[in-house]
């Protein structure tokens, strides 16, 4: 558990920043970038609980406490000279992700075409949130290229991005609203 008592630090002053493990790091390494692009998602989730329905409030809830456990486990890098168990994304979590997908997608109708984003305010920021997952699942990928990680964490986002698009369906479903459908070449 943390405590956090003073806000400011003023470590951070000069470029750096600190890691779970206490490593000092440049805030523009990947890794830094990839932290504050999961934090984006967090931040852009924590608007759509305020405007989803009611029922899928408590989905939006357990996916931003995971998007903090995803940071932990970014946070402290693998090393196996850790003396403790660092906190790592689980494939329950993944399975839990998963499920939900399953669920929420057997009340929509199949696609027969792309969907533009948009529709309610809480589904317009659905489709933010996803694009801004698969920004962090890019960086993600792009860390894993130059250090260890949890290959779960790519996992998670994947699956993270796709459900944030099935609520983003459902939302509409819900407020009566037809996916906006894509239609190629309409002003060409």
């Amino acid at each position: 558990m943390i405590k956090i008592d003073k806000i400011y630090t003023k470590g951070g002053d000069k470029g750096k920043t600190s890691l779970g493990n206490g490593d000092r790091v440049d805030k523009f390494s990947i890794r830094v970038q990839t932290l504050g692009t999961v934090d984006e998602t967090n931040a852009i989730l924590g608007i759509v609980e305020n405007e989803i329905t009611q029922s899928y409030k408590n989905i939006i809830n357990e996916i931003q406490n995971d998007l903090f456990d995803l940071g932990a486990d970014l946070c402290v890098p693998e090393d196996k000279k850790i003396k403790y168990q660092p906190l790592r994304i689980s494939e329950k979590q993944i399975d839990r992700l998963e499920n939900e997908i399953d669920t929420l997608n057997k009340d929509l109708k199949p696609l027969d075409s792309f969907i533009l984003p948009g529709g309610s305010i809480a589904s317009s920021h659905l489709h933010l949130a996803r694009t801004v997952a698969r920004r962090a699942e890019r960086k993600a990928v792009k860390l894993s290229k130059k250090e260890a990680i949890n290959p779960l964490i790519i996992k998670y986002l994947n699956r993270l991005s796709d459900l944030l698009f099935v609520l983003a369906r459902i939302e509409n479903k819900e407020r009566n609203i037809k996916d906006i459908l894509w239609k190629p070449g309409k002003t060409a």
